[in-house]
């Protein structure tokens, strides 16, 4: 396959539709499934779910008994399975049939001229203004079953899953409105048994506010059972003798809307959305829980039958129909945002809170560079002692100029901490590592201009060697302010310098969060407006160590220049550790997130100056350089990370939490998987 083909990369594109409906006129109904089948199989979709009743009508109440109904609907079923033999999706379409002697409410399995099966719904509803039980059986009971319709054979009950054997982790269930809205739906026991799309065929009619509670419950499943969840509910055409519809229909994966479609249309629409198998794979994988949950119920999942087949998808590009977001730490939602923002600095805060009260301790000592993580930390440090009743002197704040500060990183720092009330204080560390450097025999210290790792790591080793002596003398704790972006990328200098500290905020706040956190917090008003006016000021800096001296163009040393660029960086940190995935597959996404600036959402705030795109030849590129770094040698620095509390969803590097690695492990397989599967351009 193309690398750019969603099918090569573990998506299933999936349609849930919803037709005009013309009562009791199954042959009209065919051909409204019919001609939408045909549009998904345009679009390269994989599954298409259609609604309740769809071939019959669904509020055609006891027409549905009538021999002529019956038998149309037969035929209707015979003329889609003969007319879908060149569509590539599997089609899920409602239907009444007979079966046993009974009416059976059933969803009907069709896929490139084949009858796969049909499923019959299990929970009848027989309230207010539902009485499906005066025409329909109950399918609970009747597992292991065989339907015959006209010369076509299949199985019928409520353990068929539709598996697909050319696309791994492609396995469909289908169940029938009332059926998700009871305890223990159908659909969970076929996702413990190993369906991944799961799909509900609805006529439910609408009321006010109903539409709400079909989303949460479809939603809550998707979740739940870590899998995508297909709603599509019967719309336009339906009888409103005495009821309404409102055609909803809808996709969720593990939690997430993924497409929904506008209600009360006028004819026929779908939602179409590409689901990512792999993330459900490794969800579930993660979450041992899930298989455990299995094991419970080794009769109800190990019953399931699995019918195969081959859903050969195209292998040219077809596109993706789903939003990536460029930054999948920060939402770009504005509110969700807020949301994030607010949630991650009283983590901060509450972590320190904890840490200072368990200790008894009541001074922090914390060098304050001027840069983005240190300022965060002091402004979390800032509010703990707050909440504490502790006065804001208790923070000992250190800027510690070296050979590489600039004047703008030294005022911004000194603003800051003068703004906050915290006892402020400079320790030049020159002296001292000018005295080291010259015992080293170092050639800086005969004058030359050696800029080398040695010459950055005896200024970082220095100034925190100053800070433990100072948290000793003033009977302190040395707060950390290194980011999870740095851990990631080794981007820190172990045990004597920036890597240690008692405590660290930071360390579960990865860099492209952190610079969101800063502005809420002016932007909320946290602190006076003096602190505000000074955190932006910060926020406009470069980020950089400032360990080299500017060259003769002023230009200061820069991290990203070094370690790539953070916000494609903490892409493929997200991708790595939530979900494991892929070299090549992160590549792809990122692609799709990162190719053009002016497409798709940025987070509020985020500066226009900064908003750029990168080619598949830099995001290959940087995606080895963060591969290298984060398997092949920074993870000893990570095993002996000082305590420090988990803040996103998407991880943490603490060994003590989401991430065991050994020290000594290698990056050789994520780098020859790039090699060999990701194309330079």
């Amino acid at each position: 396959m193309s690398f750019t083909s969603i099918y090569r990369h573990g998506f299933a594109r999936v349609a849930a539709c919803t037709t005009r409906s013309t009562p009791a006129d199954p042959a009209a109904n065919a051909a409204a499934v019919l001609e939408a089948a045909r549009a998904c199989h345009d679009k390269s979709v994989a599954v298409a779910l259609f609604p309740e009743l769809a071939l019959s009508g669904y509020a055609i109440d006891d027409l549905l008994m009538q021999d002529p109904l019956i038998d149309a609907v037969e035929q209707a079923i015979l003329d889609l399975v003969q007319a879908s033999e060149g569509l590539m999706p599997l089609l899920l379409v409602g239907a009444p049939l007979l079966y046993d002697g009974r009416l059976y409410n059933t969803a009907v399995a069709i896929h490139r001229g084949e009858l796969l099966g049909v499923v019959p719904k299990q929970h009848l509803p027989n309230y207010r203004e539902f009485y499906e039980r005066r025409q329909f059986a109950s399918g609970a009971g009747t597992e292991g079953g065989t339907i015959y319709i006209g010369d076509l054979t299949a199985p019928f009950g409520p353990d068929l899953l539709f598996s697909a054997e050319d696309q791994p982790g492609l396995v469909v269930h289908a169940e029938i409105c009332e059926d998700l809205w009871v305890p223990a739906p159908p659909s969970t026991m076929a996702a413990l048994a190993g369906a991944t799309i799961l799909a509900n065929l609805s006529a439910s009619n609408i009321t006010i506010g109903k539409s709400d509670t079909r989303r949460l419950l479809a939603k809550s499943q998707s979740a739940r059972c870590l899998a995508a969840y297909l709603y599509s509910s019967a719309g336009t055409g339906e009888s409103t003798t005495d009821l309404a519809w409102d055609g909803q229909t809808s996709i969720f994966e593990n939690g997430e809307k993924l497409a929904e479609t506008d209600r009360f249309p006028d004819g026929a629409q779908m939602a179409v959305a590409d689901v990512d198998l792999d993330l459900l794979r490794q969800e579930r994988l993660r979450q041992g829980t899930f298989d455990d949950n299995r094991r419970l119920f080794p009769g109800a999942t190990g019953s399931f039958r699995t019918v195969a087949f081959r859903l050969d998808a195209p292998e040219a590009d077809v596109g993706l129909l789903r939003a990536v977001p460029r930054l999948p730490f920060v939402p770009a939602a504005a509110e969700r945002l807020e949301q994030d923002c607010y949630e991650a600095y009283n983590i901060q805060v509450a972590g320190l809170v904890q840490r200072l009260r368990a200790t008894g301790i009541k001074t922090v000592v914390i060098g304050v560079s001027g840069g983005l993580d240190s300022t965060h930390a002091l402004i979390v440090a800032a509010r703990a002692m707050d909440r504490l009743g502790l006065p804001r002197t208790g923070i000992l704040g250190y800027t510690m100029p070296g050979f590489g500060t600039s004047e703008g990183t030294k005022s911004n720092a000194w603003k800051l901490m003068t703004a906050l009330g915290v006892t402020a204080k400079e320790l030049d560390i020159r002296p001292a590592a000018n005295q080291m450097l010259r015992d080293m025999d170092h050639p800086f210290a005969r004058g030359e201009a050696v800029y080398d790792i040695t010459f950055e790591n005896v200024q970082a080793g220095l100034r925190t060697d100053y800070l433990f002596r100072l948290a000793n003398q003033h009977n302190g704790i040395v707060l950390g302010t290194g980011d999870l972006s740095e851990l990631a990328l080794g981007w820190c200098t172990y045990g004597v310098g920036d890597q240690m500290s008692h405590y660290n905020v930071n360390a579960g706040v990865p860099k492209t969060l952190i610079q969101h956190l800063i502005r809420w917090v002016g932007r909320t008003g946290q602190f006076q407006q003096e602190v505000s006016a000074t955190l932006d000021a910060i926020l406009k800096t470069e980020i950089s160590p400032e360990l080299v001296p500017a060259g003769s163009d002023k230009a200061l040393q820069s991290s990203e220049s070094v370690v790539g660029p953070y916000d494609l960086q903490d892409f493929t940190l997200f991708y790595v550790l939530r979900y494991g995935f892929r070299p090549s597959k992160i590549a792809f996404l990122a692609r799709h997130a990162w190719s053009d600036a002016e497409k798709g959402d940025w987070p509020e705030g985020y500066p226009l100056e900064k908003r750029r795109a990168y080619s598949p030849a830099e995001i290959r590129d940087w995606l080895r350089v963060f591969l290298r770094r984060f398997f092949g040698f920074s993870q000893f620095k990570r095993s002996a990370m000082p305590n420090g509390p988990k803040v996103t969803a998407g991880g943490s590097l603490s060994p003590r939490g989401d991430w065991r690695a050994p020290s000594d492990g290698n990056a050789r397989i994520w780098l020859e998987e790039l090699e060999r599967e990701v194309p330079a351009e």
